[in-house]
């Protein structure tokens, strides 16, 4: 019986830092899991997950004709000689372009739309190719998984995806084992402490962040800002290393190293920011309501949809940095008791919504049905042939 799950995203980092319980939960269920991605330092964990890793190059940001179509063959002759049971499809190339080829091959698809990227956020003749490929992509996907509810009717809309196969998950869910709540921080001397953990893109809010900041230390000389997050070089909207160097020697913030454990982080931080454009479901955000810490996010898609204005945290204006300022005075004016109510809110509501078992089991749910049409299809033409 054929038990082989192809899953395909554009770095092994992504495997690691939000699939890694899917992939556990398919071995463990006797599953012969593959990961097509391309090859970065995270890919030698992937063994620990007890599955393969194959190496396949692809721009996860390139706009190539050319290397568009050689990474659409790339993946069908590997699909081809794997012929999984299904092929999972993680971020926009493998979506596309695995999704193609696994189409292609019969080989069921389903997807997974995780924020809608930059070629949805700004309007273009990118943006009008990027939804045709997915109109033809997705076209027989067994599953269209979204990471909320604005995404999904965004992509009905506009035809994308079929209404009959289109569904909200609770973003990439987050373990509950890992991210715990933390005791608040009393070192004396520090002051209140705002932090955002995020790529180093526009799109995330980066630049409203650091002028926000200047706003509140205009105001108040007790707080701090950090800024923890990987230089994404090769993205269009990447913002440039001279500019964060800028606003650390203006004393705005403090550009803290890339870490694999974001928690130490979480723990010493008062308040969590995220003043993106555009997400999914922020993971960011997942994990700091996880541990029990108070939020500012943008009412936007995905954010608001973790930040429940007043309770967990305030929603601010998106590219506003006035009303980001306003939202971290605010938060930093509560008392800590009131602080601390708005953890526990949050941890609970990320507990009752958004824990990674709920999303791996609609995973398995869904591979349940494929492998069980494949079953009775296969007993079926035994039938019609006359074979026991």
């Amino acid at each position: 019986m054929n038990r082989k799950i192809v899953i395909s995203v554009n770095t092994a980092w992504n495997i690691c830092n939000f699939r890694s319980g899917l992939v556990r939960a398919l071995v463990e269920r006797g599953y012969d899991v593959m990961v097509l991605a391309r090859s970065d330092e995270y890919a030698c964990r992937l063994a620990a997950l007890g599955c393969r890793f194959k190496l396949l190059s692809m721009e996860a940001n390139g706009t190539s004709p050319g290397r568009d179509l050689a990474l659409l063959v790339k993946y069908r002759r590997v699909l081809q000689s794997l012929r999984p049971l299904a092929f999972l499809g993680y971020t926009i190339k493998p979506n596309v372009y695995g999704s193609i080829a696994a189409n292609g091959l019969q080989i069921p698809v389903i997807n997974n739309i995780a924020g809608l990227g930059t070629g949805f956020l700004h309007g273009s003749l990118l943006s009008c190719l990027v939804k045709r490929l997915y109109r033809h992509a997705l076209r027989r996907s067994r599953r269209v998984f979204f990471q909320n509810a604005d995404d999904r009717r965004l992509f009905l809309d506009a035809g994308l995806a079929r209404e009959q196969v289109a569904e909200v998950l609770p973003g990439s869910g987050i373990d509950l084992g890992h991210f715990q709540p933390a005791p608040r921080s009393v070192a004396g001397g520090r002051g209140f402490r705002f932090l955002l953990v995020g790529r180093l893109l526009k799109d995330k809010g980066v630049e409203e962040f650091a002028a926000a900041a200047e706003i509140v230390l205009r105001q108040r000389a007790d707080v701090s800002f950090q800024l923890l997050g990987a230089a994404d070089p090769d993205n269009p909207n990447a913002i440039p290393a001279e500019r964060i160097r800028c606003w650390e020697d203006r004393g705005l913030l403090r550009h803290l190293a890339r870490t694999d454990d974001v928690r130490p982080y979480l723990a010493e931080a008062d308040c969590i920011v995220l003043p993106s454009y555009r997400e999914g479901v922020p993971h960011s955000l997942l994990e700091a309501a996880a541990m029990a810490r108070p939020i500012i996010a943008t009412d936007v898609a995905g954010c608001r949809d973790v930040v429940d204005d007043g309770r967990n945290g305030f929603l601010c204006q998106a590219r506003s940095a006035a009303d980001l300022a306003d939202k971290m005075l605010r938060m930093a004016a509560l008392a800590p008791w009131q602080r601390d109510l708005m953890g526990e809110y949050g941890h609970a509501k990320v507990a009752a919504q958004f824990d990674v078992n709920i999303v791996i089991a609609r995973y398995l749910d869904a591979i349940d049905e494929i492998e069980s049409g494949r079953q009775q299809a296969r007993v079926l033409g035994m039938d019609a042939g006359g074979v026991a």
